[in-house]
């Protein structure tokens, strides 16, 4: 789920700020942008937003702005090697001058900040208030995303829920149909071939349709359906992480989709069936931003 938070916090000679950004993805991925001297609070850093995340690329800057003395450490063997590369540069093409100060000091890494120890427990400290403050603010966006997310996955529920009446009412006259049908095609066949009509085995009528009929119910496809479109409610108004149980019932829900769709060959159950699929498929979508 996206969204956006930003903390900071202060102390005597410094100040941090954390901004953290989030989108969608099924697992959780942190990237971390630290300072140089800020390694020791990685562990902290993934530790607390492991404690409140579990989906979603986090992309997490802590920037800690200290006003403490600062003394330059020249990195040598850089700058002696830029010098010997000057002055074969010179010898190899008679170029007069000579390497200039300005020029070695504007030089990538030739000057490195060096700090009077790491930090303090008071900068680690300012570090965890100010991620905890961008926390919160992130949870409040999200949990503003989430309340309209699942405004729109009960909408899609409900469409799922008024097809299946449609499905139960056209199955419900399915095995009548289809002995009428079949003693209606029977009748045209004798006819088409001159034959003279003759009264039908209702006992063998009866097994053929009974076979139908057996091998057509959909009765406990629909009530699974029902049954999972339930939990699947329950799951969005539930509390806790509920992402991967969503997960499995649109699994199930898209299975007694299927499998109502492999045993009618009726287009008015066809076409409520492909309905649900079609609802399912945009429940995956938006599942996977719900932890």
């Amino acid at each position: 789920m996206t969204g956006y938070g930003r903390g900071s916090a202060a102390g005597e000679r410094f100040s941090v700020a954390v901004d953290l950004k989030t989108v969608n993805n099924r697992f959780l991925d942190v990237h971390l942008r630290l300072g140089a001297d800020m390694a020791s609070v990685e562990a902290l850093v993934r530790r607390r937003i492991g404690e409140q995340l579990s989906r979603g690329r986090v992309d997490v800057n802590v920037a800690l702005d200290r006003s403490d003395d600062v003394s330059y450490e020249i990195n040598r063997p850089l700058v002696a090697g830029f010098v010997a590369a000057m002055r074969e540069l010179q010898q190899e093409f008679a170029l007069a001058g000579e390497p200039d100060v300005n020029v070695l000091a504007r030089l990538p890494g030739a000057m490195q900040p060096v700090r009077n120890g790491g930090l303090s427990e008071e900068m680690i400290a300012a570090v965890a208030t100010a991620l905890d403050e961008a926390l919160a603010e992130l949870n409040r966006m999200r949990e503003q995303e989430g309340a309209a997310l699942a405004a729109e996955m009960h909408a899609r529920l409900d469409s799922i829920e008024a097809q299946v009446p449609i499905i139960e009412a056209v199955a419900a006259g399915m095995v009548e149909n289809y002995r009428a049908r079949l003693q209606r095609r029977i009748s045209e066949l004798l006819a088409r071939d001159g034959l003279e009509i003759v009264e039908l085995d209702q006992g063998r009528l009866a097994q053929e349709v009974a076979y139908l009929a057996d091998r057509s119910d959909i009765t406990e496809e629909l009530a699974r359906l029902r049954s999972h479109v339930q939990q699947f409610r329950a799951g969005i108004d539930g509390a806790g992480e509920v992402g991967k149980r969503l997960d499995f019932l649109l699994q199930e829900l898209n299975r007694e989709a299927n499998t109502v769709l492999s045993k009618s060959t009726d287009l008015a159950i066809k076409e409520p069936a492909l309905i649900i699929k079609a609802e399912v498929e945009k429940l995956r979508e938006q599942v996977q931003n719900v932890e």
